[in-house]
């Protein structure tokens, strides 16, 4: 009797550990591209002991004037169609890497996705059907993928703010057709003005936030910069009790990376290595101690890893720099 005693609890501390010990989402943001992948695509994110990806079906609006969102075509990469999705999927599975589907549009005239609002109510029912079918016909995918998680949207505040009842029906026929886990890739300015948080699994968070005016800015410049934005992180997930992730996060190996971290379009500026994995440390060591955090996803990563990044890159990839070998180290934590 004793013996059983001290089985069940040493079982139940082995169990609880374990529990608080839950491994974070350490995911890569796996870019889409013309052709299908195989296992020499895949070796380099399992080398960084990634354990989850997030694949990226792209949409497109050639004219705002006349929003229907059109995807899965013969204009796009094999990889951003879903029979794309499909392949890469089953690629990543094979080697027991879980997934994120992350549908992304793309506003063909330029323009920020966030920006995107209907000027009539006929433009606004074209939209709201046209993005209905796109994100049902992933959502059926990721069904039968079994998909860990799905991402409803990508940084698309004014839809969001101005259409909630169609959000609010959209969750509801998701929920019909796929029961995995559920989020929203909210912009960094935009996370605490979600309404509907409540009805998805975790608080989404593209985590592009300002952090420092510096050149080159320390470790400790970065954490001092996350101070404010986070206590308003925790201030929302204390309020939902949902858990976060960072359905992006990354830094640019250039000058002033943490001004303006979502910068994209300064092709030109002086390579900063160092920034780069300054950075990487800081949102590390300020958020995958947190029980309430659930991980993120890096932004981003290409397939063909041979080709891309290195010393020489000042984008946000982190391969092939200083930056992918601390990204391994910190993954295996």
């Amino acid at each position: 009797m004793k013996i059983k005693n001290i089985f069940l609890i040493v079982l139940t501390a082995l169990c609880f550990s374990c529990k608080s010990q839950t491994k974070k989402i350490n995911g890569v943001s796996f870019v889409a591209s013309r052709d299908s992948i195989s296992q020499k695509h895949i070796t380099p994110v399992l080398k960084i002991q990634s354990n989850y990806v997030a694949l990226m079906p792209y949409s497109f609006i050639r004219n705002i004037a006349h929003p229907k969102v059109e995807f899965n075509t013969n204009r796009e990469w094999f990889g951003e169609t879903k029979n794309g999705l499909l392949q890469y999927a089953k690629e990543f599975k094979k080697e027991g890497v879980k997934l994120m589907v992350k549908p992304h549009m793309w506003l063909r005239r330029g323009g920020f996705t966030g920006d995107l609002k209907a000027t009539t109510e006929e433009n606004w029912t074209i939209l709201e059907n046209s993005y209905k079918d796109y994100i049902l016909t992933y959502a059926k995918a990721a069904k039968e993928l079994k998909a860990e998680i799905l991402c409803i949207g990508t940084e698309l505040e004014q839809f969001v703010k101005n259409r909630p009842e169609f959000w609010q029906k959209l969750i509801k026929q998701i929920r019909a057709v796929y029961k995995g886990k559920l989020t929203y890739a909210a912009n960094w300015d935009e996370f605490k003005r979600i309404t509907f948080w409540n009805e998805l699994d975790y608080i989404g968070i593209d985590a592009y936030f300002p952090l420092s005016d510096n050149k080159t800015p320390t470790v400790q410049d970065f954490e001092e910069g996350w101070q404010e934005h986070k206590k308003e992180i925790i201030t929302l997930q204390k309020k939902i009790k949902k858990p976060v992730l960072f359905t992006e996060f990354g830094y640019r190996s250039i000058h002033f990376n943490g001004k303006k971290p979502w910068e994209a379009n300064r092709v030109r500026g002086a390579i900063n290595l160092k920034a780069q994995v300054n950075a990487l440390q800081a949102i590390h060591n300020q958020f995958w101690k947190e029980d309430w955090f659930a991980g993120g996803f890096v932004w981003k990563w290409f397939h063909a890893h041979e080709r891309v990044g290195g010393e020489k890159d000042n984008r946000f990839t982190p391969q092939n720099k200083p930056a992918e070998k601390l990204l391994t180290k910190l993954y295996q934590q």
